[in-house]
């Protein structure tokens, strides 16, 4: 058994290409192959289980009868009955998906059968270039007002990568099921440019070039990309993850629209998510290894992804791994109202834990307050070191999680309880500086610095994390209110606002 696999993109509405695909015997009005084509008995021709009579240009032919048909799914199958090829159970399927942000359609058309081991490549071949990529090409000709008729060698190259036959049982050679678009052509996007490190300014709006994508990559579209604290240390230099002349941005979402040779499991049109390096995000389009990209159901939408992937993976693993936090200990949130520290607050609650949050303001105290926060310090009413201490009667906080950094960090060490935890996983307001760690010992305090990536460089290390945080979402553990939107031009002010501290909640660029 073999599969033959082809995938294109048609620049028009799916209901256009749909509306021609579904008539089972209107193929002769657009395949260059088949000459003239009718249905057995009469019977409807989107009726399940009619046969279609058809004759090929050549003079052979050939009956296949329709196995399924779905309007709502955009959806067809059928099987070869009769052949004067050895295609021994030849059964088919086309299947259409709309493009987002467009009116373009993504079509899938796919077939396995059993050939003889002598003519295998000769009829995956036949299959996969003289019906289907011919047939993409005809559809694309037809909408586009071309003759479909045209001789083949005038017809534009279609753009699919060609399928490779693969075992349906257990094997190693993928079955590619992404478009590759003619790419020969330089291509440019979009994108923040970096060029040297320092303030909000220096993010400028670029045209840069876009290289074909690698075999084992794909091109995403970017519909959402996520603003975080990281790309600021980027910008500035402080994290070497930003090689100049560089693309910061290190989370998004968006379509699948290409993709190299290599991929499997993937197709164009596909929603897909990251929150890992390389950074590169803040881009109309980008090529990704496909390898950490997270796919997303119909229940997230791009923006919530795009808002909340790498918070929520963060948010996992410092309630889970870092610090396992345990029903009845007291956790200090940092931020509360930070889109880490939003997702820190909801997430302890729901483990049981109570909960102490931080914040710059009483507009925030009331978000943080409305998220479940059992007690909610104000940093510029009271010392929060000592509002703690009041909190719990003088025990101190079993965890801390602070990402503010040099304004926070010596009050942290301050309220924390004999045998606490402070998981320092950010420096907003600067570096904490040089400590004499022999003032730990006083209460036995434990200190963590987590690295992002050693929590998720690998698929087998960020799966857990994503299906925690979105099993969090679902069960309305964790909420994420609407994110604030900039245009992908206003990064800067984005920034700006992040760093001011004057945004609650979550950020995002919109291309």
């Amino acid at each position: 058994m073999v599969e033959v696999r082809q995938s294109t993109v048609i620049d028009a509405p799916i209901e256009e290409v749909w509306a021609i695909l579904r008539d089972f015997n209107g193929h002769d009005r657009w395949h260059p192959a088949i000459a003239s084509s009718e249905i057995d008995g009469g019977e409807p021709a989107d009726a399940v289980g009619a046969v279609r009579h058809f004759r090929l240009a050549d003079g052979g032919e050939l009956r296949e009868q329709l196995l399924a048909l779905s309007d709502k799914d955009r959806r067809l199958s059928y099987c070869l009955l009769e052949a004067p090829l050895p295609l021994m159970g030849y059964v088919a399927s086309i299947r259409l998906k709309p493009v987002t942000d467009g009116n373009a359609t993504f079509w899938e058309w796919r077939s396995e059968f059993h050939p003889p081991a002598h003519r295998r490549d000769e009829l995956v071949k036949l299959v996969a270039e003289d019906i289907y990529r011919a047939g993409f090409a005809a559809i694309r000709n037809l909408l586009a007002g071309r003759d479909a008729a045209m001789p083949a060698a005038a017809r534009p190259s279609p753009a699919v990568i060609p399928s490779r036959p693969t075992s349906v049982a257990p094997s190693s050679i993928p079955a590619p099921s992404i478009l590759a678009p003619p790419l020969g052509a330089k291509e440019t996007t979009r994108a923040i440019l970096v060029e040297r490190y320092g303030g909000p300014d220096v993010l400028r709006l670029k045209e840069i070039a876009l290289p074909p994508p690698a075999p084992n990559e794909v091109r995403i579209r970017h519909t959402a990309i996520g603003v975080n604290f990281i790309d600021v240390y980027c910008r500035t230099g402080f994290f070497d993850l930003l090689q100049l002349p560089g693309v910061p941005g290190m989370e998004a979402a968006g379509i699948i629209e290409a993709g190299g040779p290599a991929i499997s499991g993937l197709s164009v049109g596909d929603r897909v998510a990251y929150a890992c390096p390389p950074v590169g995000a803040y881009t109309e389009r980008r090529n990704m290894t496909a390898d950490l990209l997270v796919r997303l159901s119909d229940d997230i939408s791009d923006e919530t992804a795009a808002a909340s992937l790498l918070k929520g993976v963060t948010a996992s693993f410092l309630l889970h791994d870092i610090h396992a936090v345990r029903p009845g200990e007291v956790v200090l949130i940092h931020a509360g109202a930070g889109g880490i520290g939003q997702l820190l607050v909801q997430w302890a609650r729901h483990l049981g834990a109570t909960v102490i949050a931080t914040v710059s303001s009483d507009d925030k105290a009331r978000i943080v307050e409305r998220l479940g926060a059992h007690h909610v310090i104000v940093y510029s009413r009271e010392d929060f070191s000592e509002a703690v201490m009041r909190l719990t009667a003088g025990a101190g906080a079993n965890v801390i999680y602070d990402a503010v950094g040099a304004d926070t960090f010596a009050g942290s060490l301050a309220a924390l309880s004999v045998r606490g935890h402070l998981v320092s996983f950010g420096q907003a307001s600067g570096p904490v500086g040089s400590w004499d760690i022999g003032r730990f010992a006083s209460r036995s305090i434990s200190l963590s610095r987590p690295n992002y990536a050693h929590y998720t460089d690998t698929p087998e290390k960020l799966a857990p994390h994503v299906d925690r945080f979105f099993a969090a979402l679902r069960q309305r553990a964790v909420r994420t209110a609407q994110p604030v939107a900039y245009s992908l031009a206003k990064a800067a002010d984005a920034h700006r606002d992040l760093e001011a501290r004057r945004t609650s909640g979550a950020l995002v660029l919109l291309p």
